[in-house]
């Protein structure tokens, strides 16, 4: 199968590029590949592991290769040799430029950007650009994984993104200031008939024009937002609370983080649209809004390892109050990459049993997932599992 990555030379996506071309060869365990588990045997008649890496990237690198060493000299994320194992691999994997239009300060900050509007494109021509770079590529087996930084909350238009017409009308017209990336990104793989996997909190697919072209094009889609290490926990444990009958009066998650996620997320814009995704969960699970404070700070020296304090105030039997704490400690890419994986199989092999339109199912990946309230990780589980062996 082919995977094209939105944010090709970030730490998430080059991390499964090692990952997968290891576990290609059968030199790597499938540890952390969810879709590996017995509940989904079969699936690899239809996502097989066997990749093919590509995507878009706007910031420089010479290679996946040369951007996966840089990522690993700051995280030592995982053991050196393996890295050098795939060097020949991840050489031949070289980024197209992207986009990166209405991607906030958190983005610029990254530093030297190489993008397609800096060549004064229009949006027409943008798009028109990351089409011809994913029709290059792509094939029967592709599917297209977001995994680029966290954009701004989208300047949302009823005109523009409540249809397709809509949409095509704000591309024709350079409507610049209700486009993003994302969405550019999601139309033209939608449009291709390529599946997409929303793995941020930006748009992508979510609006409702891009919901429209999935079922014109008969594609599957999902996201968003992956949730792999905080609002997991939380959203495993939180339901502990309701099966007793306990209410939750408030919860304090603080997060902390380095590298360059925690340099996006340290821009107020950025931050927004990822504090929104962890915040509304305990909503979805209780059917009220305990008190909440969901704080994400930025701690360069951490770099990628992720690190979430985590208190909640409760009460039970005769209005007794009680505490709960827990933290997680966790390097994001690992728990992450292989996520990224397991979406790109499930939706490959959604399509290829004719699946089409959200699949809400997938929603077990996701900390915001489309089309449904269901954010219980335990019950999301099930619903995965039942939807495999119903659809297989």
């Amino acid at each position: 199968m082919k995977i094209w990555y939105v944010g090709a030379y970030g730490i998430v996506s080059t991390t499964a590029m090692v990952g997968g071309v290891l576990i290609e060869r059968n030199e790597l365990t499938r540890t952390g590949l969810v879709s590996e588990l017995p509940h989904f045997e079969g699936i690899g008649r239809y996502a097989p592991l066997k990749f093919e890496f590509g995507g878009h990237e706007i910031r420089k690198a010479e290679n996946a290769y040369d951007a996966t060493f840089q990522h690993w000299e700051a995280n030592r994320h995982f053991e050196g040799h393996l890295l050098e194992k795939v060097r020949d691999e991840l050489e031949k994997i070289r980024a197209q430029t992207g986009t990166a239009i209405n991607c906030g300060s958190g983005v610029q900050a990254l530093g030297e950007l190489e993008t397609l509007e800096s060549e004064n494109l229009t949006l027409s021509q943008i798009v028109e650009r990351l089409d011809q770079d994913l029709r290059k590529f792509s094939d029967g087996d592709t599917v297209m994984i977001n995994s680029a930084s966290t954009e701004p909350l989208l300047n949302y238009s009823q005109q523009y993104h409540g249809s397709l017409d809509g949409f095509e009308k704000m591309i024709e017209d350079d409507v610049r200031e209700h486009a993003s990336a994302s969405i550019l990104y999601a139309y033209v793989a939608l449009k291709n008939g390529i599946p997409y996997g929303n793995f941020t909190p930006s748009a992508g697919s979510s609006i409702p024009a891009l919901k429209e072209l999935a079922i014109e094009k008969k594609v599957p889609h999902a996201g968003n937002d992956g949730k792999t290490g905080e609002t997991l926990v939380k959203t495993t444990l939180a339901p502990m609370f309701a099966y007793r009958n306990l209410r939750v009066l408030g919860w304090m998650s603080y997060n902390i983080l380095g590298d360059l996620d925690g340099l996006v997320l340290s821009h107020s814009e950025n931050r927004e649209s990822k504090v929104i995704s962890k915040d509304r969960v305990l909503e979805k699970v209780y059917g009220y809004s305990p008190f909440s404070i969901t704080q994400i700070e930025y701690f360069p020296s951490l770099v990628d390892n992720k690190t979430a304090f985590d208190f909640i105030h409760f009460e039970g039997f005769l209005g007794t109050k009680m505490k709960f704490y827990f933290i997680w400690d966790a390097i994001d890419a690992i728990v992450a990459a292989p996520l990224t994986i397991d979406i790109a199989r499930f939706l490959l092999f959604a399509k290829k049993k004719g699946e089409h339109g959200v699949i809400k199912e997938l929603g077990f990946f996701f900390k915001s997932p489309m089309d449904t309230d269901n954010v219980n990780t335990h019950s999301q589980f099930e619903e995965l599992v039942r939807w495999f062996e119903e659809t297989m």
